[in-house]
């Protein structure tokens, strides 16, 4: 009796190629990972092939977004890879922003090209004094500034959920941070599943949903596989992706930055697993990549981008953006007269 010969393995590129260029079909869990383990060799090919799907299933527009903090440190919860935490030795302290300085910062986004201003909050959820502002700001930037306006304040209830879309607010950004099986490595305050409730609540309300994440918090690699299939689950109209950048006085302080290729390979996966998403560069990109790596990423599946600083951290400058979006000849999304 002949032995019966093995079939050769599948190559995962050209499995994608048919079902996700083709078909527009996001990866599985299995698939993802795949892709995250491929040797450093498959990269360039790994990396084309994400350019393909962006260019096929979203164009070559680019989003641009800037964003400010209305509230900043003083947070009650204890999210292990955020200054803004009052439960860490972080020297961010507690300040809130006034509506003149937020209308300031939005015409200064709006004058970039940028047509996405989100207004951030370091709290667990929004109390009355923080809707008030964000209804004030809300207002105010919208007699002067023609920019879409986005927010993130946190776990929200129904009610707050139906108040924010009532003003306007055009996408609501709710990261789930990490995957759900690593989730109380990372927060201990509240649950993955109450971070989900709100993203689904969002979504039932007719906001864009802003849901992603930061990869290089101690996950494996599995579970970074498991974190894209999530969000694949979730359908949220953008991903923002972030590498640690790890702050002093949190509990992270210490862990290494998420070398180049790996990080290259997950927004490659990530584009895979989310074909017709908007998937933005976030905070650590400066570290992780530096300014090659970053036109690489560019170049592999990124299609939206944070200008100017993030939070409490520093980002590229503004214009150094601009100029590479330029020279790959990305044209920067124009804000939609429907919106």
């Amino acid at each position: 009796m002949s032995e019966t010969i093995p079939a050769p393995p599948t190559d995962i590129l050209a499995v994608a190629r048919t079902q996700v260029l083709e078909r527009g079909e996001g990866l599985g869990e299995q698939q993802i990972h795949e892709c995250l383990t491929l040797p450093d060799d498959r990269l360039e090919d790994l990396l084309a092939l994400a350019h393909e799907v962006r260019m096929r299933w979203c164009g070559p527009e680019v989003e641009v977004e800037g964003i400010i903090s209305v509230k900043t440190g003083g947070c009650p919860e204890d999210c292990h890879f955020c200054s803004q935490s009052g439960q860490f030795t972080s020297p961010v302290r507690a300040a809130w922003l006034d509506i003149p300085s937020l209308v300031q910062a939005a015409k200064e986004t709006a004058a970039t090209g940028a047509t996405e201003f989100c207004i951030v909050a370091a709290v667990r959820g929004p109390d009355e004094r923080l809707m008030s502002q964000v209804r004030e700001g809300v207002e105010a930037i919208n007699k002067e500034v023609d920019i879409n306006i986005a927010c993130s304040l946190g776990m929200l209830t129904q009610e707050q959920v139906d108040e924010l879309a009532a003003m306007g607010v055009h996408r609501y950004n709710h990261n789930l941070e990490a995957p759900k099986s690593h989730f109380p490595k990372v927060v201990s305050t509240h649950t993955w599943e109450e971070r989900w409730q709100t993203c689904e609540m969002v979504r039932a309300a007719g906001m864009e949903l802003c849901c992603g994440g930061i990869v290089g918090m101690g996950e494996t690699v599995e579970q970074r596989a498991e974190f894209a299939a999530q969000l694949g689950e979730l359908e949220p109209d953008e991903v923002p992706l972030n590498f640690l950048n790890p702050r002093p006085g949190t509990p992270f302080a210490g862990y290494p930055l998420v070398e180049g290729a790996e990080a290259l390979k997950t927004i490659a996966a990530f584009r895979l697993a989310l074909p017709r998403t908007i998937l933005r560069y976030a905070g650590g990109r400066e570290l992780t990549l530096g300014d090659l790596g970053t036109r690489s990423g560019m170049l592999g599946g990124i299609n939206a981008i944070i200008v100017g600083n993030y939070l409490t951290t520093l980002g590229r400058p503004t214009g150094s953006d601009l100029e590479m979006l330029d020279e790959l000849k990305m044209p920067i999304k124009a804000l939609s007269q429907t919106l």
